[in-house]
């Protein structure tokens, strides 16, 4: 039996690691749907560089499970130089990723997003568990409807509200995950 780098068969993933990663998105999910922001363009900062901080710990974090799991390594490293290099560029450039190309940026994420939730979806059916296949679905969701209204105005703030339930949501369930994977 050889592992190929595009093999979606897994191992659990450290129970520690998804908790960080829940917790995580609970707190930029929390963020964003209740922050003191007192206009529009506050949110969508706040937004934004929310979102760049999770990509870079979402990209160190699926690098660092691929050390720990090496099947599927392929994806695991191109997810995780991508997050960590998108994640990079909107923290260093935060107004122009949020003014300047906020239709390009909303594509980009959309896309991420589908192929994200792809990827967790098929490991949840290899065995991944519940929480992952609902994230991946969440994600998946978001992906389409980004791609599909990515040319729409007024996106930005549309999307904030779809990335904070989807944080939100997608991070209880893995934190629930998390504690279910410990336990047993």
């Amino acid at each position: 039996m050889s592992a190929e780098a595009t093999s979606l068969e897994t191992k659990d993933r450290s129970w520690g690691l998804i908790l960080i990663e829940g917790i995580i998105a609970v707190v930029i999910g929390a963020i964003l749907l209740w922050a003191p922001a007192k206009t529009k363009v506050d949110t969508y900062q706040i937004l934004v560089a929310a979102l760049g901080l999770y990509w870079v710990i979402s990209g160190i974090l699926t690098l660092v499970h691929m050390f720990q799991d090496h099947s599927a390594w392929g994806w695991k490293l191109f997810m995780g130089v991508i997050s960590i290099i998108a994640g990079a560029s909107i923290l260093m450039y935060p107004v122009a990723s949020g003014l300047a190309l906020p239709r390009i940026f909303v594509l980009v994420l959309g896309i991420w997003g589908l192929m994200q939730g792809i990827l967790m979806l098929v490991m949840a059916f290899k065995g991944g568990g519940w929480g992952v296949g609902i994230l991946g679905g969440l994600m998946l969701l978001l992906g389409i409807y980004l791609v599909a209204n990515w040319t729409s105005p007024g996106m930005g703030l549309a999307f904030l509200w779809a990335a904070a339930f989807t944080a939100v949501i997608g991070g209880i369930f893995l934190i629930i995950t998390a504690f279910r994977q410990r336990s047993a």
